[in-house]
């Protein structure tokens, strides 16, 4: 199922269906995982990362259209996004001018097989490099936007004591970590509303738009309220050769994880 039409809180379905579509960003170097390649590109257990993603996309039953961003011009990618129906755009020099490129290509992806063929109404950003998230996740996502927000991300808690410094290492604070949380992908948003705000970061201040890392962080740039929905440890984020390391420890339940949902539509 890839039309999110249920239910909320006093009872009643929302008139309009909920139509989501998924934006995988896949246009990063991977320079700080030293493979040589595109990371997205990078396989664990024969599948790329890319591969990995994708399957999680697909087994979340929320996902109506697939847009991929790779690196220009990649065929290795563009190929395994062909195969499941996903539409591969050129990614650009930042992450926000690939989530731009993806949003968009948007209206030229087609509908995946047996999903809505009305227009998207709300989209998810996720990281190929977080390739092992679960489906879970992606439904939290979805019931809150149908719920009504504007913008939602996933975290966890944090568990270290993290300290803030000053430009020659010396602590200046420490943050209440009651209050901290790590932020995790994918992100969803009303797509109207995500649109506006890569729209309007061309008008913020010089040398704002370069310190934004993430789709929440745009919106809260721009005063949009972001809620928030448990993340899970297993959407790690594949960044250095550690991480890759831990993602293959992940595999296995993670796979058996995909295979279960995809067995499910």
């Amino acid at each position: 199922m890839s039309t999110i039409d249920q239910k909320n809180a006093a009872g009643t379905v929302p008139e309009q269906e909920t139509v989501l579509a998924v934006l995988i960003v896949a246009a990063g170097s991977g320079s700080r995982l030293g493979a040589g390649i595109p990371k997205a590109a990078v396989e664990i257990a024969g599948k790329t990362l890319l591969e990995w993603a994708i399957l999680g996309a697909l087994a979340s039953g929320v996902t109506a259209r697939l847009v991929v961003t790779v690196p220009p011009g990649d065929t290795l990618l563009t190929t395994i996004c062909a195969r499941y129906g996903a539409l591969a755009v050129p990614g650009g020099a930042s992450r926000a001018e690939s989530v731009t490129a993806a949003l968009t290509a948007l209206d030229a992806a087609k509908p995946l097989p047996g999903a809505s063929s009305s227009q998207p109404t709300g989209v998810l950003v996720h990281d190929a490099a977080r390739c092992f998230t679960p489906a879970s996740v992606y439904r939290r996502i979805a019931q809150s936007l149908v719920a009504g927000e504007r913008a939602v991300i996933p975290v966890l808690p944090v568990v270290d004591t993290v300290k803030t410094v000053d430009a020659r290492g010396y602590v200046t604070g420490t943050p209440a970590r009651a209050e901290l949380r790590a932020v995790q992908t994918p992100q969803g948003f009303d797509l109207p509303t995500l649109v506006q705000a890569h729209r309007d970061v061309a008008g913020l201040p010089a040398g704002v738009a370069e310190t934004i890392t993430d789709d929440a962080m745009l919106a809260e740039t721009l005063g949009l309220p972001v809620a928030t929905v448990d993340g899970d440890p297993q959407a790690l984020k594949i960044t250095t050769p550690l991480d890759y390391t831990l993602a293959g420890a992940l595999h296995t339940q993670g796979a058996l994880e995909l295979v279960e949902e995809l067995e499910k539509r």
